[in-house]
């Protein structure tokens, strides 16, 4: 058996998007269940995002705190944002959120894994790049506003975050993958097997 989630559409009679926001929406399907009843399955519309696990010299990791209303609290994150519009270049995407957010910039840059985040409830999907080979981005800093402009960033040594994710102390759906996704890659000695930062995502196709 190959363990592989793969594509499926099951019927929709009936949707409706009771909820229209500014980046997201909420939308209500009546879904046929493999019995052939009729079930109402409510879920968030979501363009999709990237993060980036920016990796130093040093093997430190570019972290930020910022609050997060929903929960309540201040989570250590790595940079993160939405796709602007449909079909845009992930990869761009995590560039600009990286120099945005941390004003670094990076020459090395592979796909580290693809999540969806709460698929349960949403179709959010992220790609989580790896970055390496770090520099100060050149120009003025971008500037924040609103939860941003409280962002406090900081460089903590990879080995610091895993021990924080496993001690449930570090919770950011994106920090947590990522670096527990380097920590298996270095594990098993796979880190020259990490996809190319243009690899096809058939969660949100793009042109390249």
């Amino acid at each position: 058996m190959q363990v592989q989630d793969t594509p499926e559409q099951w019927q929709v009679v009936a949707t409706a998007t009771p909820f229209q926001g500014n980046k997201t929406s909420v939308r209500t399907d009546d879904v046929v269940m493999p019995d052939g009843s009729v079930h109402r399955r409510d879920y968030q519309v979501h363009p999709g995002s990237v993060a980036v696990l920016a990796l130093d010299e040093e093997d430190r990791v570019v972290v930020l705190r910022q609050y997060r209303h929903p929960v309540r609290q201040k989570l250590w994150e790595i940079p993160a944002g939405l796709l602007d519009v449909p079909g845009e270049n992930p990869l761009h995407a995590a560039q600009r959120e990286l120099y945005e957010e941390a004003h670094v910039k990076a020459e090395d840059w592979r796909v580290l894994t693809d999540v969806y985040t709460t698929p349960g409830g949403c179709d959010e999907a992220v790609r989580i790049f790896l970055a390496r080979d770090l520099a100060e981005a050149e120009g003025e800093r971008f500037e924040v506003a609103e939860e941003e402009a409280d962002m406090e960033l900081a460089r903590v040594p990879l080995a610091e975050l895993v021990r924080g994710v496993l001690a449930g102390e570090l919770h950011n759906n994106c920090l947590v993958v990522g670096v527990l996704s380097l920590a298996a890659a270095r594990a098993a000695d796979a880190l020259d097997t990490l996809r190319p930062a243009q690899a096809p995502w058939p969660a949100r196709p793009f042109e390249a």
